[in-house]
């Protein structure tokens, strides 16, 4: 039977400087394989306040949130969970009547991944960036037991900041740094902007690292992922990143949790196509 749109179907909605595909795919995916009435559609905007402002008044169920917004927009919420509270970063909010309450899955998402690759926590690592996704990246990290590590970016106040908060070390560049794990939580690399073709971490130090965590998700294979394959790194991407977190949105959307098989079908789904 062929699904119709109609005034009672759930909308549900993504804010990102440069959006992509995957979440529209994964979603509505997971909609037409559950036989949910709900549809998903990926948005920009240059007005932030009204953007989030329209999606309470219209009843939008739910908003994920990506670069450069998952902090910005903090202001214009009604409650923080603890996952967002905790690092002070949202990437979901919930429409509940329009009471919004923010979430970040990106932390559930980091911490499965480190879990699942068994990355050794004895290692060092050295984290670039120090936005809203680092913070969830950093918190997973100490949470999973990492203790030496570097926090590198340039920015001379979120840098110490947060690398103050977990006990880390901070350092503006690499330079002589030698980390087992590296891993970008930057927009470098990312397709359409301007670093698109640059590596967030030189050759060299992709070399001497056992472990490569690229947080970027579009494109799937970004210079970064593509160099350490090449190397035969143990490679994560932010496209698993992105299908683990993306899930425990569409369960606070739906309050539906599709099984392994269906998760790993939307996933496979959503990547031919971002």
């Amino acid at each position: 039977m062929t699904k119709y749109l109609n005034k009672n179907t759930t909308v549900c909605m993504s804010l990102a400087a440069r959006p992509s595909n995957f979440g529209t795919r994964f979603h509505n995916y997971l909609y037409d394989a559950l036989d949910l009435d709900y549809l998903y559609k990926a948005f920009t905007t240059k007005d932030l306040a009204g953007a989030i402002g329209g999606a309470r008044a219209l009843g939008i169920r739910g908003c994920a949130i990506s670069m450069p917004f998952k902090e910005e927009c903090i202001p214009m919420l009604d409650e923080l969970d603890a996952s967002a509270k905790a690092i002070n970063s949202v990437n979901t909010i919930v429409n509940s009547d329009g009471y919004l309450k923010a979430y970040n899955t990106d932390y559930i998402a980091i911490a499965t991944l480190l879990k699942q690759y068994q990355v050794d926590p004895n290692l060092t690592f050295a984290l670039r960036g120090s936005g809203g996704m680092a913070k969830a990246v950093a918190c997973a990290l100490k949470d999973a037991g990492f203790n030496k590590g570097y926090i590198i970016a340039k920015n001379e106040k979120t840098g110490p900041e947060l690398a103050g908060l977990y006990g880390f070390e901070w350092r503006q560049e690499m330079d002589d740094i030698q980390a087992d794990v590296l891993i970008n939580a930057t927009p470098i690399g990312m397709a359409g902007g301007t670093e698109a073709d640059s590596l967030s971490f030189s050759e060299q130090q992709i070399d001497k690292a056992q472990v490569v965590f690229e947080v970027v998700a579009l494109p799937a294979d970004t210079p970064l992922v593509k160099y350490a394959k090449n190397q035969n790194k143990t490679v994560i991407t932010g496209s698993e990143v992105f299908a683990i977190q993306a899930v425990e949105q569409f369960v606070l959307y739906t309050g539906v949790r599709p099984d392994e098989a269906l998760f790993q079908q939307a996933a496979k789904y959503a990547r031919e196509g971002a």
